[in-house]
C-alpha cells in the first residue's frame, strides 16, 4: 500500500512539473544544462529602479546581477555566453550589468539575436568577444528620457556625463573609434523620429562595434576556445 501511495505521489509531482514547464517554456521537455558554460539571457527591455508595466517583456537587473556573480563564483563554470535580444531600457541598470560583465575573470562571449539596441550596445561590447546574427540590428543614439524634466543647466550636464560614460565604455570595450561612434550616434538622416543610426550586422562589424557575424554555434565554439 505504501508503495502504491509513493507511485501516486510521484505521478502527481511529474504532472505538476510538466504543467509548470508548459506554462513557463511552452514545452514538457527541458534540456539538461551544460555544466561548464553559463547561458545568460537578456531580453526585452532592461528594467531599472522603476518597475515596467506587467505586459512588457523585461529583464530585471536585480535578477541578472546575482546570476553573473553566481557564475563567477561557481568553480564548475568556465565561461559565460550572453544571449541578447533587447531594445534597451534603463541606462544605469544596463550600464551596471555591462560593467559587472566586463569586470569578471571568466571569459565571456555575447551573441546579439534580433536586436541589441541603445544600452544593448554596452551589453554586447561588455563581453571579451562579440557575435551578431546575420539578420540582427543595433541602434546607436544619444540617451533620452520621458516624463518631467527640470529645464536647468544641471540637468543638461547630467545627461552629458551619462552619455560620456556610455561612449567611453563602448569605445574601451570594442574596436570602434570614438569619432566614428559619435558620427553614427548624432546622424539626423537615418531615423525618421529620432537622432541616431540603425546598423545591420555587416555595418556593426565593419565599424568595429562587434567582432564577428555568426550564430549560436560560433558563440559556443568561441567560448570553448577562450577557456580551452
Amino acid at each position: 500500500m505504501d508503495k502504491d501511495k509513493e507511485r501516486i505521489i510521484e505521478k502527481e509531482k511529474d504532472k505538476d512539473s510538466s504543467t509548470k514547464l508548459i506554462k513557463e517554456l511552452g514545452t514538457t521537455i527541458q534540456a539538461d544544462p551544460v555544466k561548464d558554460i553559463y547561458f545568460l539571457s537578456i531580453i526585452g527591455e532592461i528594467e531599472g529602479h522603476v518597475a515596467l508595466p506587467a505586459q512588457n517583456k523585461a529583464t530585471k537587473y536585480e535578477h541578472i546581477i546575482p546570476q553573473i556573480v553566481g557564475a563567477e563564483m561557481d568553480k564548475a563554470i568556465k565561461g559565460i555566453v550572453i544571449i541578447l535580444n533587447t531594445l534597451g531600457g534603463d541606462v544605469e541598470a544596463g550600464l551596471a550589468i555591462s560593467e559587472l560583465l566586463a569586470s569578471i575573470s571568466k571569459p565571456t562571449v555575447s551573441l546579439v539575436l534580433g536586436g541589441g539596441h541603445s544600452i544593448g550596445n554596452a551589453l554586447a561590447t561588455s563581453a571579451n568577444y562579440s557575435i551578431i546574427a546575420p539578420t540582427a540590428t543595433m541602434t546607436i543614439h544619444p540617451i533620452r528620457t520621458s516624463g518631467l524634466v527640470i529645464g536647468v543647466p544641471q540637468t543638461f550636464r547630467y545627461f552629458q556625463k551619462m552619455q560620456e560614460r556610455i561612449i567611453n565604455f563602448v569605445v574601451n570595450n570594442s574596436k570602434v573609434e570614438k569619432e566614428e561612434l559619435l558620427k553614427y550616434m548624432y546622424d539626423t538622416d537615418e531615423i525618421a523620429n529620432d537622432v541616431g543610426t540603425v546598423l545591420n550586422s555587416q555595418e556593426a562589424v565593419e565599424i568595429g562595434l562587434i567582432d564577428q557575424i555568426g550564430g549560436f554555434k560560433e558563440a559556443v565554439n568561441k567560448i570553448k576556445e577562450l577557456f580551452g
